[in-house]
């Protein structure tokens, strides 16, 4: 009886191991048949970490295939794509395996200058700055900054206004490379910004001093802004710029009294709480 036991619980044990393996031999059979072939091209991405100025030579890129239905717009299909009508420069910094997009390099026989990295319709100008005023270095190329004018007539009169918000920084000195990591206290901060803006830093220059104001990676908006003078030195400010109305009821105002000129930050009374004369005027306190 137990040889008879034994060889059927041998029989049951092989069995059950062919059935678990033509099971999983049909499973794998479904999942191929069910495995799309996914169409691939080659595109040319970088070999190695390229910077800023860095020549897109053959040794430098490489390559490889990519899915037909995700390669990036501007990229090229082949190295000879990329180098047949002259040599190209880096505009923008690479990393290695990244594809190479005509918009972060030179066009054929280009120099990696300045001009070649402006935006269409946009200039470059270069604002003079100090350890102070340049952020004491932590403005680094690809960073955005808003600009902030200070003018200061005499002791008693003075004021800052926001002249530009959201410039790109294009330089730091003569360095470009917006992989640049490590803080520098620069002489000079090469802004891109409109005609317009251009203007507006070439009169600031002129006639008081500017300071550039650091913005948080990511934010582009713009935010309401007004004059400060020196009687808004004493009032209370809000420590956390979100806390601030955008439409704060304040303007400023400005008393003359003989040659001292002053400006005074004062709200904006409610007209709808103002009794009003029968001319249409509003009557207040004179």
């Amino acid at each position: 009886m137990i040889a008879f036991a034994v060889v059927f619980g041998l029989l049951a044990v092989f069995v059950a191991q062919s059935w678990l393996s033509s099971q999983a031999e049909m499973r794998m059979r479904n999942l191929e048949a069910q495995k799309k072939t996914v169409p691939t091209r080659t595109i040319v991405v970088a070999g190695k970490s390229l910077r800023f100025g860095a020549e897109l030579s053959s040794g430098a890129v490489r390559e490889i295939p990519w899915p037909e239905q995700a390669i990036p717009a501007g990229a090229f299909a082949t190295i000879a794509d990329l180098s047949k009508d002259g040599r190209r420069v880096v505009l923008s910094p690479f990393e290695e395996n990244e594809p190479i997009l005509r918009w972060k390099i030179t066009g054929p026989g280009q120099r990696a200058t300045l001009s070649a990295m402006l935006r269409d319709g946009l200039k470059a100008v270069t604002v003079r700055v100090n350890d102070v005023e340049g952020v004491a270095g932590f403005v680094l190329p690809g960073d955005y900054v808003d600009v902030a004018l200070t003018r200061q007539s005499d002791k008693s009169a003075g004021s800052t206004d926001i002249i530009l918000q959201n410039a790109r920084v294009l330089a730091v000195d003569q360095n470009a490379d917006e992989r640049v990591e490590k803080p520098a206290v620069a002489k000079a901060v090469t802004l891109e910004v409109d005609t317009t803006g251009a203007q507006k830093i070439a009169l600031a220059a002129s006639i008081g001093t500017i300071a550039l104001v650091l913005r948080k990676a990511g934010e582009a908006g713009s935010e309401f802004t007004r004059r400060i003078s020196l009687n808004d030195l004493s009032a209370p400010s809000a420590p956390v710029a979100k806390n601030v109305p955008v439409n704060a009821n304040v303007t400023t105002v400005a008393v003359t009294r003989a040659a001292n000129r002053q400006e005074y930050s004062v709200p904006v009374e409610d007209k709808a709480a103002r009794p009003a004369d029968p001319k249409g005027e509003t009557v207040g306190r004179r």
